[in-house]
């Protein structure tokens, strides 16, 4: 196993790499080696030869691009692993619950379909259900409380669902104690898996990451605090190569006479990300060739923040990321099958949120006078402004004054206003947008021609996000909270760029999975 950098270590540890065994200058780290998961303090060398980067690299790849979308490689083992559980509940709840009816698997299956098949569709609704409660978000912090109120919601969903399926196809049906039996069973099982086994998980697929720079950019790196932002990596050091102003931590800088690959495969390091301020002042292509070539992954900055944050940092792009880049391409594919799946769902949940259309109108038109709807310009696809279409959940007056930033508390939202911003049916009205082709299911929200001309001169980079179709909903809204001034419309076009350039249908399904618990949360609501 490879050691594991660990400031517990160093208090832990009788003898520290001294400055000769490394190679280091004075005023470098001086940490020390611990094996992982090691009750017993020892003093580590560096790994032996042969031992690093190059016979690591691939079982220590903690995110998968699954359609150019990065997922940390632990939310996919956790998702495995309660798929398993759900599948093998099912076979318990057959076995037991059939005892419980006093009848034989072979008479309760000799009609219908086959047990597995039952499984795989238990198991998916259920999977479904817990990405809807934000199960799978890399940032997901909550305590044992609400991880538990999160996985009951997503088994009530669960629950409705299966027993949808099974009234409108009972071959479908594994018998009510089967389905009660494997219920309980999964819910133990996965909250098991949860509060036990996922605290561990990161841990075994840390990646080892050294950062080439020392300067501003090195110390934006440093910066990254969440735990989300730096999952599946541990950060080694920070090299001084002479050529940045240091503003990293004294303590993290590394300042090596070996060559880049040596210390590299000293430390047994999986990546190195490039972070030099200024690359025409000192670049070390050579070192960096060296390192390459033996198998030791090499990240640019941007790359690094894509792949850890989610979104595309500003000061990190360049004209050349955007033009160069493998994204950025909406083709004419993609723009097909975008559209196909814009108009069934909308004149679907068009037809199933009549109740809810009317059941609003009426209370709005009961608390105040006023128009029900409202018509707003917003700025689409191309910068072609637009009327979109909303309940009216403010006074008719309010923006008599002219446009302002929506504010938390606002006191010209109506009392049912506010409850239809919280849960979101207030933008229910926009179905009729994207079945006229001016929005889109997910996409970047759409802004006010007054605020655009305000954003795009502040913000660079800004009008990147009207070469798509605006959306309800989007990468953004279940990445960030409700933003109302330019420093937030800053952050979320971070996030929105991050979409146009990985979109894929993959993408847009996991958005609106996410969806559905900002809704329930009333995260970011005004």
């Amino acid at each position: 196993m490879v050691p594991v950098f660990s400031p517990k270590s160093v208090c832990q540890q009788d003898k520290l790499i001294s400055d000769k065994d490394s190679g280091w200058q004075p005023g470098t780290i001086r940490r020390a080696w611990h094996i992982a998961c090691s009750s017993q303090p020892a003093v580590v060398r560096p790994p032996p030869a042969g031992h690093g980067a190059i016979d690591n690299q691939n079982k220590r790849d903690t995110m998968l691009r699954i359609f150019k979308h990065y997922i940390p490689k632990t939310l996919v083992l956790l998702g495995v692993a309660e798929a398993l559980i759900l599948l093998v509940s099912i076979y318990l709840g057959a076995i037991l619950g059939f005892a419980v009816e006093d009848m034989s698997l072979a008479d309760r299956f000799a009609v219908g379909l086959p047990l597995w098949a039952k499984a795989a569709l238990f198991s998916t609704v259920m999977l479904v259900g817990m990405t809807a409660m934000g199960f799978y978000q890399r940032d997901q912090r909550d305590g044992p409380a609400l991880t538990l109120l999160r996985l009951g919601l997503s088994f009530a969903f669960g629950f409705v669902m299966m027993g949808a399926a099974y009234f409108v196809y009972p071959p479908l049906t594994v018998g009510w104690p089967a389905f009660g039996v494997a219920l309980l069973c999964s819910f133990i099982g996965i909250a098991t898996c949860r509060l036990i086994c996922s605290a561990h998980t990161d841990a075994q697929f840390s990646r080892r990451v050294l950062v080439l720079g020392v300067g501003e950019r090195a110390k934006q790196i440093e910066n990254l605090r969440r735990s989300s932002d730096r999952l599946g990596i541990s950060i080694v050091g920070y090299v001084d190569i002479g050529v940045d102003q240091q503003l990293v931590t004294e303590a993290k800088v590394i300042r090596p006479k070996a060559t880049l690959r040596e210390l590299a495969e000293r430390f047994a390091v999986d990546e190195i990300v490039v972070a030099i301020d200024d690359r025409r002042r000192g670049f070390p292509v050579h070192d960096i060739l060296d390192c390459k070539m033996h198998g030791i992954n090499i990240l640019e900055e941007s790359v690094f923040y894509e792949r850890q944050l989610g979104k595309i940092r500003l000061d990190a792009l360049h004209p050349s990321n955007v033009i160069f880049s493998d994204g950025y391409t909406p083709a004419v594919l993609k723009q097909t099958e975008k559209r196909l799946i814009d108009v069934t769902a909308a004149a679907l949940l068009l037809l199933l949120t009549v109740p809810v259309f009317l059941i609003t109108a009426l209370a709005i038109k009961l608390e105040s006078k006023g128009p029900i709807f409202y018509r707003q310009a917003r700025v689409g696809r191309r910068g072609d402004v637009f009327q979109v279409y909303k309940f009216r959940s403010m006074r008719p007056d309010a923006e008599c004054n002219g446009a302002v930033w929506a504010r938390s508390n606002d006191d010209r939202v109506t009392r049912v206003g506010r409850f239809i911003r919280k849960v979101r049916i207030d933008e229910l009205p926009q179905l009729i947008n994207v079945l006229n082709g001016d929005m889109s299911f997910v996409g970047p929200r759409p802004e006010r021609p007054e605020f655009v001309q305000e954003l795009a001169r502040a913000i660079p980079y800004y009008d990147l996000r009207h070469y798509v179709k605006p959306g309800i909903t989007g990468w953004a809204q279940v990445c960030y909270p409700y933003g109302a001034s330019i420093k937030d419309a800053r952050e979320k076009l971070q996030f929105d760029l991050y979409y146009i350039k990985n979109y894929s249908v993959f993408l847009d399904l996991t958005i609106l999975l996410q969806t559905v618990q900002v809704i329930l949360w009333g995260k970011g609501a005004r």
